[in-house]
Order: C-alpha cells, then sequence, then structure tokens
C-alpha cells in the first residue's frame, strides 16, 4: 500500500478533493431548515385542528348520550374519542390517537344520533312527564295529563324550542313538584289516618248492627277484638279532624293556595263530614228514642196498661158509680160537703179579699144517715112505682 503511494504521489490530493465535494453535497441549507420549520408548524396546526375537531365531536356525543339517557355500554364504545375531550396538544402523544378515520367515526356517530334525536325526544319527553305525574300522584295533586301531553308534542314538532331546553324545563318542574309534595306530607299522613279511622268507624257500625255478632262462631273474638280498637280509634277521630283543619288552614297561609285532596279542597271535605257525623248521631239518637218506645208499648201490650197514680187516687175516693155524678136524687157528694163545712167556707169580697164565714154546728148523724142511704141507692135501684 505504501509502495503504491510512493509510486502515485497525488492519490492523497484526489482523496481530499472526493471528501470536500462529499461534504458539499450532504451540507444541509438554510432553505432546509426552513422548510423543515415550516413542515412542523404544518404538523403541530394539523395536530391542533384535528384535536379540536375530535374535541368538539366528543362534547356533542356527549350531549346527545345526556339527552337521549344512552347506555353506559354504547358509550363505552367512543371512549378512545371522548378521553382526550379536555387534553392539551402537547399531551396527545398516543399514536393514531389523531388519525383521519377516527374522527370520521366520530363525525358518522353524532350524525346518527342526531337525526335519532328527533324521533327519540317525544318518548324522553314523556319519560319525564311520567315521573312528574307520579309524584303528583303521591302528593294526592291533580293535575290535566292529557293537556301536558299535547304541549309537549307540540313544542318537539314545532320545532320552536331546542330539545335540552325542553328538558331542562321538565326537570325544573319534577324539583318544584318534589318539594311541594315534601310540604303537604305532614297533613297527607294525618289524611290518611283520618280516612283509615272513617273505615274502620263504617266497620264498626255494621258490627253494630248485626244481632249475632256475639254469637259463638268461626273468627268471633276476632271480630270481638277488632271492635274494641275500632271504638278507641273512633273515639279519635273529632281530635284528629281538628288538628287536621287547623295544619291545613297554617298551610293554605303560607302558601297562599288552597290544599287540595285528588282536586277537592280539603277543608271542605273535612266540613262536610263534621255534618255527616252530627247527622248520624242524631239519627242514632232518634234510633235509639224510637226503640225504647217501641220496646214500653210491647211491654204495655203484654201486661196491661199500668194505672197512673191520679187514677189511682180517684178510683179509691169513688165509692160507687152514683157517687161521682151525685146521688140519687142529685145530690153532691156529701163528703165534700162535709170537709167543706169543717174547713170552713169562704167567700170573696167586692175588694177581691177572701172573708171567712163562721161554720154552723153539724149533725154528724143526720149525715150519717144521709150516706148511709146514699150508698143504699147507689148499690140498689130503687122501685119502680106503676
Amino acid at each position: 500500500m505504501a509502495a503504491v503511494e510512493a509510486e502515485n504521489p497525488l492519490h492523497g490530493q484526489v482523496t481530499c478533493g472526493s471528501l470536500l465535494e462529499r461534504l458539499q453535497l450532504k451540507s444541509i441549507s438554510n432553505d432546509t431548515l426552513t422548510r423543515l420549520a415550516d413542515t412542523v408548524l404544518t404538523l403541530k396546526e394539523d395536530k391542533r385542528t384535528r384535536l379540536d375537531k375530535l374535541q368538539e365531536l366528543a362534547s356533542q356525543l356527549i350531549d346527545l348520550w345526556n339527552l337521549m339517557d344512552t347506555p353506559p355500554e354504547e358509550r363505552a364504545l367512543f371512549d378512545h374519542v371522548t378521553c382526550n375531550i379536555s387534553a392539551l396538544v402537547d399531551e396527545v402523544t398516543s399514536p393514531g390517537a389523531l388519525a383521519l378515520d377516527l374522527i370520521e367515526q366520530a363525525e358518522v356517530e353524532a350524525e346518527r344520533l342526531d337525526h335519532l334525536k328527533a324521533s327519540r325526544m317525544k318518548e324522553i319527553a314523556f319519560k319525564r312527564q311520567t315521573e312528574l305525574e307520579h309524584i303528583f300522584a303521591c302528593a294526592h295533586i291533580e293535575i290535566d295529563t292529557e293537556a301536558a301531553r299535547e304541549r309537549i308534542l307540540s313544542l318537539i314538532d314545532s320545532g320552536n324550542v331546542e330539545p335540552t331546553d325542553l328538558l331542562a324545563d321538565m326537570d325544573n318542574q319534577i324539583e318544584k313538584a318534589k318539594e311541594e309534595a315534601t310540604s303537604r306530607k305532614e297533613i297527607l299522613d294525618k289524611v290518611e289516618k283520618w280516612m283509615s279511622a272513617c273505615e274502620e268507624e263504617s266497620w264498626l257500625e255494621d258490627y253494630n248492627r248485626d244481632e249475632n255478632r256475639y254469637n259463638v262462631s268461626r273468627g268471633a273474638h276476632l271480630n270481638l277484638k277488632r271492635a274494641e280498637k275500632a271504638r278507641v280509634l273512633v273515639n279519635k277521630i273529632p281530635a284528629l279532624v281538628d288538628s287536621l283543619v287547623a295544619k291545613t288552614r297554617t298551610w293554605e297561609e303560607d302558601h297562599g293556595i288552597t290544599f287540595t285532596y285528588d282536586g277537592v279542597p280539603l277543608l271542605a271535605m273535612l266540613d262536610e263530614y263534621a255534618m255527616l257525623r252530627h247527622d248520624r248521631e242524631e239519627e242514632k239518637k232518634r234510633l235509639r228514642e224510637q226503640k225504647k218506645l217501641s220496646e214500653l208499648s210491647i211491654k204495655e201490650q203484654e201486661v196491661g196498661p199500668t194505672p197512673s197514680p191520679a187514677r189511682q187516687a180517684s178510683a179509691k175516693k169513688v165509692v160507687g158509680p152514683s157517687r161521682a155524678n151525685g146521688g140519687a136524687n142529685g145530690s153532691t157528694n156529701r163528703r165534700l160537703s162535709l170537709n167543706a163545712h169543717q174547713n170552713g167556707s169562704r167567700s170573696v169580697n167586692r175588694d177581691g179579699k177572701r172573708e171567712a164565714r163562721p161554720t154552723a154546728p153539724v149533725n154528724y148523724v143526720a149525715v150519717s144517715k144521709e150516706d148511709a142511704a146514699s150508698h143504699v141507692s147507689g148499690v140498689e135501684p130503687l122501685p119502680i112505682t106503676p
């Protein structure tokens, strides 16, 4: 090798020259660097654009999912799209995270859900309406369900309201309904107790009218225990009604509206019940008196009429039929005249004052003879002269 270089002294010069040429050919110019910098900026901008588009589609998908109550298993199919919804450009480093086919897939799904939204909005709105109606039904608040559903249909078909706004309004109605139901709970609990007591009161009335309730039969002891409990419960009804009236009036003053129970004012229901209860008590009292009179009439028919004390006294005084109407000659009762003479006769003067007159001596022997004669004439008839 050294011999060859010695024979050809220009070999080293040729080698150095070719090396310089090679270095000149592989050198990076400023233009190249500029183009490279522009390419990097373009790629970064493209990355930012794709990320913005992907984040927009992910947000749209989430809104549509929430709007249509999409189940979690369907949402999980697009986790690779929604995972970067809040990421920065420099934070996205996974290969293929911003691929064009991935963005296209998200666009197709968003369009599909958007078309499906119009047909499913009615179903979703009616689902909210059903929940609202259930709350009102439990709180015994009467609403016009048909009118409410017709309003929902007209709003969706007209397209004048955004679906999100409609659902937000219905959610607001549901929250207000829950608050109202909570405020009515205490009164409704008392209403349930009152109605339960009224049912027991009705059962007790039927039980008391049953003439065979004390007969030894199957289940008679259970009815007897229930009747005892029912009497205790029925006796508490007046106090329960008074408490219910007071609480209802307080609620109406606080809320400024009438407390209704299934569309009927509760105070009117309580007033009507009080009137009916009073009428029943009067009817029971009348029936008890009628029953007593009936039993007394039956007793009199069986035993005979009971003579009054006045009639007994007059019967003792009358000796015979002629005594009551005077003697045979039409004379008045002599014992009465005798008593009058014994007590002293009195007269009334012109001044209206009674004036005592002196009594004349009485011939008791003559009186006794006349008494005996009148007694004989009262018992035996006088002979008739031909």
